[in-house]
């Protein structure tokens, strides 16, 4: 990600720093097992992406300038500055992409692929789109930019209050990819988890008074806290209801407890800040059965209003089946059924599944599991839709 963000502030073009960061690392899966990894890969990885960069350009007179500034790189031995304002490359090009010329829907796409390191699909599956359509929005993207020659420059302080949500966007796509993994074979990538709690801790020190700042970093605390608790020995997944609590990272909540205070102080709550009150209340709690959940339906009342999303109805349904009852939350989902969003969204047709389990409508959940199954990404997702499968074999056979 940092030798795409490098090139992709340097050059003003998306598509070369993709380019040249792909070949990059194409390089050294080539040379590292044959010649060792070198002292330091980091370094090795932008120097080659530098000499390809040349190579590109030199072809290309269009490109002069930029050569002229890569060279002075080059000579200098140094990496590039960065801005005045932004202690952070990569923040800075988040700023950059969500100039307000670009589409709404188009600049946390944007930000996502060519910045965050997230491949097509996974950015689809962030924004509750086919993969197909979110290919087309990056395009778009990246055309409107060199069509418009939209500067690759951090925006001024007058400008960073309009382009922050896409940002805290953005950083919240990043956190989720790493706290629920889309495929591959694991559920959680906390590298990416943990770079978006960076980002967001250096937002918080720029920007003190922006409560959905404070929203935003709590809500990915008192979620990350749990991260020992959510797998087992083999990788598989531990659900909320059987999590050994005494492995959640205490410090953590803590910090993350009292920042959904400093984001529901001062004025109306923003969607992190109601997010990040739901997440406390889960964490203090000693237990699933003694979890607060009237207060925590009475906040996802309050979230549906200012963020009427279809995955925050889905887990205020999800809630409301914990107060009231799996054919209250049943009800609800079904009124769902037809949200295209929620179509090809494993967890929808998961939480479907277990409530007809827990009503013992057996036939139905097992439907319901093997949709789940034929849409979960990961293996331990798959794993856990199987054992929920075989569970509900094992019942009806009784």
């Amino acid at each position: 990600m940092a030798v795409r963000s490098t090139f992709a502030r340097r050059f003003g073009d998306l598509d070369l720093a993709e380019e040249v960061a792909s070949e990059a690392i194409e390089a050294a899966l080539v040379k590292w097992p044959v010649d060792g990894v070198p002292p330091n890969p980091g370094a090795w990885l932008m120097t080659t992406a530098r000499r390809k960069a040349v190579d590109r350009l030199r072809r290309d007179q269009v490109y002069a300038a930029k050569l002229a500034i890569l060279q002075v790189d080059a000579d200098r031995g140094a990496p590039p500055t960065q801005g005045d304002q932004l202690p952070d490359e990569r923040l800075q090009l988040f700023f950059t992409c969500a100039h307000p010329a670009l589409a709404v829907e188009d600049r946390g796409a944007l930000t996502l692929r060519c910045l965050a390191g997230l491949t097509t699909p996974e950015v689809a599956r962030a924004f509750l789109v086919p993969t197909a359509t979110m290919a087309k929005r990056i395009v778009r993207a990246k055309k409107k930019i060199k069509d418009a020659r939209i500067p690759f420059r951090v925006p001024g302080a007058d400008e960073l209050p309009e382009r922050l949500p896409g940002v805290l966007q953005v950083i919240y796509s990043v956190f989720t990819e790493g706290y629920a993994a889309s495929s591959g074979p694991f559920l959680q990538r906390l590298d990416l988890a943990e770079e978006a709690i960076r980002l967001a801790r250096i937002l918080r020190r720029l920007l003190p008074d922006e409560r959905e700042v404070a929203g935003l970093l709590a809500l990915m605390l008192l979620i990350h806290a749990r991260r020992d608790a959510r797998t087992g020995p083999d990788g598989e997944i531990v659900l909320l209801d059987d999590q050994d609590r005494s492995r959640w990272d205490r410090d953590l909540i803590a910090e993350g407890s009292e920042l959904v205070v400093a984001a529901l102080t001062g004025g109306p709550a923003g969607p992190y800040g109601v997010q990040a009150a739901i997440a406390a209340l889960h964490d203090e709690a000693a237990d699933v059965a003694g979890t607060d959940w009237p207060q925590i339906v009475a906040l996802y009342d309050v979230l549906i209003m200012i963020d009427p999303s279809p995955v925050v109805a889905l887990n205020r349904a999800a809630a409301i089946a914990m107060r009231d009852g799996p054919e209250a939350g049943l009800a609800l989902l079904d009124d769902l059924a037809d949200e295209p969003r929620l179509r090809d969204y494993h967890p929808f047709a998961m939480a479907r599944a277990d409530l007809l389990h827990r009503l013992g409508r057996l036939p139905e959940a097992t439907a319901a599991y093997e949709e789940a199954l034929a849409l979960a990404g990961t293996e331990p997702d798959r794993d856990h839709l199987r054992r929920r499968l075989a569970a509900v074999a094992e019942e009806t056979q009784l």
